[in-house]
């Protein structure tokens, strides 16, 4: 454990905030007081030590989300200029979706076509533009509650982390937060292991548990920071929100105007107060159900292991789903989402995605220019 005052930063929900009313997406905020603006730190080139995250305490407008790129080679993917930096392009007409499909079982179905899926958006059907099917890298968060209630769990929990890491694409990126009443950025996003095992291991478990401000935050740093399209946060938690200034469907609302990521829960509830579990399973199931993830909820700590294993294997084995709304691209606003999938070979496949997002209209196209994850420059 260390003082929380050696932790290189806290993620700001404030910007998050402003963010999303300029998308619309949230009425009217909470009254905070703004942190003074600092310099953004130099980061290290070395990621066998610690690094220095960029200072959040400077308001910064969304980018447009990743999740509406095209997987193909000239839209949606990250190419790396002479220069050292990744240029994201982005055609922000197409939505693109990540679907898991399974079988009856809970089996993952992995050999379907493009033919075999129908989507539609505000039940409207629309043509399929793009497919693919293939394991591809990610950018993720890790957010692990740091309550005091937690400070028995983090071991095995810290062990089951660094499992869904190691078993994740070679080539995903992470970061990790600690969340309590506040939400730390313990360790930015990176490909390194040693550092990520390091980030996990910066936790004081005391206090209360602000979970949809952590989600919020989270989804603004992928937003501003990760250089893959396709994105998850997967939390970690004993119990249910009582610490936030957001409210679930605020922390919702930024997940989706955001385009992604795809949530992924792991309630540890078996142990929780009686008062709270019900509330605490509603929210973690409405979190992964409204972006595509799925919900765990562990009678015991031993199966935390085996859960963070079969997330990986879900991420890893998704199929990639485009489509451009025939909806004129001037009507803003939320825009709902479903998928069904059909075949011949198997019966009464379920379809997982996110079940809508908010639609920016007046938006053509996107550059964005982002540091290498490797080095974190």
């Amino acid at each position: 454990m260390i003082d929380r005052n050696l932790v290189l930063r806290s993620l700001s929900i404030v910007p998050a905030l402003q963010a999303a009313l300029a998308l619309g997406i949230l009425s009217a905020p909470p009254v905070f007081s703004q942190a003074p603006a600092a310099p953004a730190p130099t980061q290290p080139d070395n990621l066998q030590h610690p690094q220095t995250s960029p200072n959040l305490t400077v308001d910064r407008d969304p980018v447009s989300s990743p999740d509406a790129a095209n997987p193909t080679a000239s839209s949606g993917q990250v190419q790396r200029g002479k220069d050292g930096a990744f240029t994201l392009h982005v055609d922000v007409n197409e939505v693109l979706l990540d679907i898991t499909v399974v079988d009856e079982k809970g089996h993952p179905v992995v050999d379907l076509k493009r033919s075999d899926f129908r989507i539609f958006e505000d039940n409207v059907p629309q043509e399929t533009s793009s497919f693919t099917h293939q394991d591809q890298p990610v950018s993720m968060g890790i957010l692990i509650d740091n309550s005091g209630s937690m400070l028995d769990k983090r071991s095995a929990v810290n062990a089951a982390a660094m499992q869904l890491i190691t078993e994740s694409n070679p080539k995903d990126a992470a970061f990790v937060v600690n969340f309590n009443e506040h939400a730390y950025l313990d360790q930015g996003l990176t490909v390194d292991r040693v550092a990520l095992n390091r980030g996990l291991s910066h936790f004081d478990s005391r206090g209360t548990t602000a979970l949809y401000d952590a989600v919020a935050a989270s989804a603004d740093e992928l937003a501003h920071h990760a250089t893959e399209r396709k994105q998850l946060l997967l939390i970690i938690t004993d119990g249910a929100d009582n610490a936030s200034h957001l409210t679930l469907r605020d922390a919702i609302r930024r997940v989706q105007g955001l385009g992604g990521p795809v949530v992924y829960t792991i309630g540890l509830l078996y142990d929780a107060d009686r008062n709270e579990v019900q509330k605490a399973h509603d929210d973690l199931e409405s979190l992964s159900s409204e972006t595509g993830g799925l919900a765990y909820f562990p009678r015991s700590i031993d199966q935390v292991s085996e859960i963070a294993s079969e997330v990986a294997r879900d991420v890893r084995n998704q199929y990639s789903l485009g489509f451009r709304s025939t909806k004129p691209a001037t009507f803003a606003g939320y825009r709902s989402i479903r998928v069904e999938a059909y075949s011949k070979n198997h019966k009464n496949l379920i379809v997982r995605t996110r079940r809508g997002y908010y639609a920016q209209p007046g938006k053509q196209k996107l550059t964005q220019t982002a540091g290498d994850p490797s080095t974190n420059k």
